[in-house]
């Protein structure tokens, strides 16, 4: 969960353009905008180009921000939308081949993948870098629909509730979509960790 307070900034000072009261929040999130853009789009520079926009974006919105949300979801709102908005230049007929996936009915069956036990691999091979880095690939493979939810739920730490505000969805729409990220990110990661057992049987 996001520990920065809302009640930390001064709203007001915030709406009237307060460069100072600015600077303090984008200390606070700057970090975490990127570490989100990062994980949504794979590139630093493309990263940093987020932050920038969300930063500025952020800026010119302020005087009509309504505090109906906290300033960390409207920040993430703003941030996940440019870094869409980046992907969809760039892939076009990967978007559009995904929104029709995801236009699809919120029941659709999921096939349950065959799931390996990993109670036989040592925790320094589950949390290796290589493995991090196999996981990191695995959530570059998901849609960008499907990533974004899984990062700001799992990996951010928001609530369902945050989540679905952030991305201007519903509630239902982020079960959805996060079942879907999580089955697929467990079925790579069960091939690979399947993989590795095998590795480790053959060898004893």
């Amino acid at each position: 969960m996001i520990n920065t307070n809302q009640e930390e900034f001064l709203i007001e000072n915030l709406r009237a353009g307060d460069r100072k009261e600015f600077a303090r929040l984008v200390e606070a999130y700057s970090g975490k905008i990127y570490n989100l853009a990062l994980k949504m789009l794979n590139d630093p520079q493309d990263a940093e180009d987020v932050l920038q926009e969300t930063f500025i974006k952020a800026y010119r919105a302020l005087p009509s921000f309504e505090g109906r949300s906290k300033l960390s979801t409207w920040l993430y709102r703003i941030a996940s939308n440019e870094a869409l908005m980046l992907i969809r230049k760039r892939r076009p007929e990967f978007i559009l081949m995904m929104d029709k996936q995801e236009s699809q009915a919120v029941d659709e069956s999921l096939d349950e993948p065959e799931i390996v036990d990993w109670c036989c691999l040592p925790e320094k091979e589950l949390l290796s870098t290589e493995a991090k880095q196999f996981l990191d690939e695995a959530i570059q493979k998901l849609s960008p629909s499907l990533r974004v939810v899984f990062i700001l739920r799992d990996v951010e730490g928001m609530s369902i509730r945050e989540t679905a505000e952030s991305l201007g969805i519903s509630e239902a729409a982020v079960k959805t979509r996060l079942l879907r990220a999580r089955l697929r990110l467990r079925e790579e990661l069960t091939e690979y960790y399947g993989g590795r057992l095998s590795e480790r049987l053959n060898d004893e």
